[in-house]
């Protein structure tokens, strides 16, 4: 069995968040599927971000605004010197977005709590339900990352490039057009399928059954047997941005491929596109 993936750059262990859970400048922040689960009992001094209301503009069919997301940072007690570090239920989904947008918006200072909310709670780690209130801060968002996110124009104008490399990261049913969406979800498109020339490697290869990522040697497998290699311009999708944000987080942060965007509008973009082109 290889080594477990280690990278205290971009992502840390269990043992680690305890050692460091009373750090002035490090600030937890939990971000789950179920936005109801900080309620039921987060880690110690960890604020919650509700991925609904706080990580998307409320009006367009976009990420929060530099405005908001700064405001959310200030609100957040969080300053540019701050260590965020993320986490979240569903093998960190929506804390691998927030991530994501953490980065976008230039904070470099974030890390990933490697098996998230599922892997604290099997070990019998320490919850709470107090809510913390930390002092506001003057962030300022200084930089936009645009080389992190992709808009459907940058997938449709390579589409035939030999350096161009698409993951679908979705499960294999919603990728053949069997289901549009996973059962229960309300952001849905109209057609079902997947854009020609993408590889399906849903995000959940990434990762063990207790969460956490897995080796490095195995990331490595599991893309370059699909064709996903470090030397193209790699794009991720899923359906909302989320999971394949967890796929960019594997692919720019673990396995540091040079090339990688997030396609945030993915299916639900594109498949209600007119006249987009769509496989089965």
């Amino acid at each position: 069995m290889p080594d477990v993936l280690t990278n205290e750059q971009t992502l840390v262990t269990l043992d680690w968040a305890s050692e460091h859970l009373n750090d002035k400048d490090v600030r937890f922040v939990e971000i789950d599927v179920d936005t109801q689960s900080y309620d039921s009992g987060h880690i110690p001094g960890a604020i919650g971000w509700n991925w609904k209301t706080q990580l998307q503009d409320q009006l367009r069919r976009t990420i929060a605004s530099k405005e908001d997301f700064e405001k959310l940072l200030q609100e957040s007690g969080i300053d540019e010197d701050t260590t965020v570090v993320v986490y979240g239920d569903n093998n960190n989904w929506f804390a691998a977005w927030a991530y994501w947008l953490l980065k976008y918006y230039g904070h470099e200072n974030a890390k990933v709590l490697d098996g998230g909310r599922k892997k604290w709670i099997a070990e019998d780690r320490e919850l709470t339900t107090d809510t913390p209130d930390y002092e506001t801060t003057d962030y300022t968002i200084n930089e936009v990352k645009n080389e992190y996110r992709a808009f459907r124009d940058d997938v449709k104008e390579n589409l035939e490039a030999d350096d161009f490399g698409l993951v679908d990261v979705r499960s294999p049913e919603e990728f053949k057009g069997k289901i549009v969406a996973p059962k229960g979800v309300k952001e849905l498109s109209l057609r079902a399928g997947h854009i020609p020339g993408a590889s399906n490697i849903p995000w959940s290869t990434a990762v063990n059954e207790d969460g956490t990522f897995k080796s490095e040697e195995e990331l490595k497998a599991i893309y370059e047997e699909e064709g996903i290699t470090p030397d193209k311009n790699i794009v991720a999708y899923c359906r909302i941005g989320e999971r394949s944000a967890h796929t960019w987080f594997v692919l720019n942060e673990l396995l540091e491929y040079p090339n990688v965007k997030n396609y945030d509008g993915s299916w639900t973009e594109w498949g209600n596109l007119i006249n987009a082109p769509i496989e089965r």
